[in-house]
């Protein structure tokens, strides 16, 4: 088993899924944007890490222009070194073009994780000895009018099979990857963690997640996410 069979049988596995009104547009980085999940996985993700860190879905202009979880592109770019041709969407909304590398909106989330990640180890090559980072659910979904529909937030008929196969795509990563710690950005990830992998031997824990709709994080989310990880013993 590898990450690139793992995303292999994801992308397999979600391609026949069909979504209907309110979501009217579904992006799949793990398909047009696949070289630099590839890069990034291939430099990064070759086990056994000590942290798994979990985010939900991609965001607009992170993952979902250059194909990276929580993927800010200058820290992408600059810090772990990672740039390639991006395709784009089957479908694609007139407000949320896929630009890749040339996208020039930051992502906020992305941002503040990078940013602590290269402020605390220095090197990505030294956060990535201890951690890995992936997202449960690699596709994203929109509206009509643009508004991002989280999956929790789907019908219960669309959601069933959506995360039966990120369930068995993120189970097996846990057993590649061997972590100590499965950690949740956010509650989301950490309640499927907990369905996906409580009965391994790991610790499954969350820390708060660096959204800017976060009234927390925008106080100020790197000592929280210092704090938390230290409550876990991850640090």
């Amino acid at each position: 088993m590898s990450l690139h069979k793992i995303t292999d049988d994801l992308v397999s596995d979600l391609r026949p899924l069909r979504f209907a009104s309110p979501t009217a547009f579904v992006y799949q980085p793990l398909e047009y944007a696949r070289p630099a999940w590839d890069q990034y996985c291939e430099r990064y993700g070759r086990g056994p890490k000590r942290v798994l860190l979990v985010g939900m879905n991609p965001g607009p202009f992170g993952m979902a222009q250059v194909g990276v979880p929580f993927g800010e592109i200058a820290h992408v770019r600059d810090w772990l070194g990672i740039h390639t041709a991006i395709g784009t969407p089957e479908k694609e909304h007139p407000k949320r073009p896929i630009l890749g590398f040339e996208c020039t909106r930051s992502e906020v989330s992305g941002r503040r994780l990078w940013s602590w990640a290269k402020d605390t180890y220095g090197t990505p090559e030294r956060f990535f000895e201890t951690y890995f980072i992936t997202n449960y659910c690699p596709l994203v979904f929109m509206e009509e009018t643009g508004r991002n529909r989280i999956p929790e937030k789907l019908p219960k008929a669309e959601r069933v099979p959506l995360f039966e196969a990120c369930d068995r795509a993120l189970r097996r990563t846990v057993e590649l990857l061997e972590p100590e710690f499965v950690v949740g950005v956010g509650k989301f990830a950490e309640k499927k963690s907990r369905q996906i992998a409580g009965d391994l031997d790991v610790t499954i824990g969350s820390v708060p997640h660096p959204s800017p709709a976060s009234p927390l994080a925008n106080r100020g989310w790197a000592p929280l996410m210092t704090q938390a990880l230290e409550s876990l013993g991850v640090l």
